[in-house]
């Protein structure tokens, strides 16, 4: 339950439409509720601006639903993460025109239209390969409510192709570069422009990027002043920083 949510009701109360009693049933598990095997926090929206996600992976199917069904109980809407085509199905037993990304391994449920986004979120990679990670980052921060574009493929080994798009990224309002390999993608956008510059490693190369670690500790080190580093292939928290800066209120 976001504020919004809360604000309809309390009109609701005032109006004579709720009763107070119907108001506190509604409200009985705000902050938390209990499932057993999981503890709701339905309190996140109104703390954060944005409900809790579901995170799939290590969840069974039945988890995942009973999960699902009790967020949609008193949100509009849900993102699912790291979900399996397993997940899914059991995301649309509870709302069937969730939406599946299988490349993102994300899923979208909706029960209303959402505000129109804001800003513009640029998503870049260095590779084809970086792929799922930024995917992972575009829903997130669409979900979240960033107007979202992305430029894919212009990775350090054919450096031209990131230096004849510098208008793409001076036009943006916040960067996210998503690159595995040696990662310097990030120092190289970091240095043709003064937007903030959130840089992701992913775990894709051969052998000697150590699943990510090589990418991490480039991006770490990076000769670029201003450019903020996620943890491996973590391409939601990654939108989610980024989506905070889109909507922090201009300096004007």
């Amino acid at each position: 339950m976001d504020a919004e949510a809360i604000r309809r009701l309390l009109d609701e109360v005032r109006a004579g439409a709720v009763t107070v009693a119907q108001a506190l049933e509604r409200l009985k598990d705000l902050p938390y509720q209990e499932l057993g095997f999981a503890t709701l926090d339905h309190h996140r929206g109104l703390r954060q601006g944005f409900p809790e996600v579901l995170f799939c992976e290590g969840k069974t199917a039945d988890q995942v639903e009973q999960i699902a069904r009790a967020a949609l109980a008193r949100n509009v809407s849900l993102l699912a993460t790291r979900a399996t085509a397993e997940a899914y199905e059991a995301l649309r037993r509870v709302e069937p025109a969730a939406q599946y990304n299988a490349l993102a391994r994300t899923v979208v449920a909706r029960r209303a239209a959402p505000p129109p986004p804001v800003g513009r979120v640029l998503i870049v990679t260095a590779g084809t390969a970086d792929l799922p990670v930024a995917e992972e980052a575009v829903v997130t921060a669409g979900v979240l409510g960033s107007a979202c574009e992305t430029l894919y493929d212009v990775g350090a080994a054919g450096i031209h192709r990131v230096l004849d798009k510098r208008d793409r990224l001076a036009a943006a309002r916040v960067i996210v570069v998503v690159a595995g390999m040696d990662g310097v993608l990030a120092s190289v956008v970091g240095g043709l422009t003064d937007r903030p510059v959130i840089a992701v490693p992913t775990s894709v190369g051969y052998g000697a990027s150590f699943g990510g670690i090589a990418p991490l500790l480039t991006m770490l080190n990076s000769c670029a002043a201003g450019v903020a580093v996620m943890n491996i292939d973590n391409g939601f928290g990654a939108a989610v920083l980024a989506h905070r800066i889109n909507t922090l209120p201009s300096p004007d």
